[in-house]
């Protein structure tokens, strides 16, 4: 089982320096929200896509990540219906992600997604 994760290409470049991601979301860090947001499979990661990152301008990347060893929590985010993604407490170690694809969101000018 692998979690997933949008990142700011730019973040991941930085993280690839220092060897551990710390971002939550974007313009928020891991040390202001305690976690880093995932989603569990593709599904969901639409519908965040659909609600966060639709007009985002900057490169984006798609992490996939491995669980193994992470504290990874299973937890109930606000919502109708409420609904339940991984969240990984702890910065995320670079060796941690498995894969890193480009992404690109569908926005207002009908651009395509991975």
């Amino acid at each position: 089982m692998t979690i997933l994760h949008l990142a700011l290409a730019s973040d991941w470049d930085a993280a690839r320096q220092t060897g551990e991601y710390r971002v939550s979301t974007i313009g928020r860090s891991l040390d202001d929200v305690g976690f880093i947001h995932a989603c569990a499979d593709h599904e969901q990661l639409r519908g965040v896509v659909k609600r966060f990152y639709r007009d985002v301008g900057a490169p984006l990347v798609l992490l996939d990540v491995d669980p193994t060893g992470l504290d990874v929590r299973m937890e109930e985010a606000p919502g109708d219906p409420p609904e339940v993604f991984p969240h990984i407490y702890g910065p995320l170690p670079v060796s941690a992600v498995i894969s890193v694809l480009p992404f690109t969101p569908p926005g207002p000018l009908g651009r395509g997604s991975q």
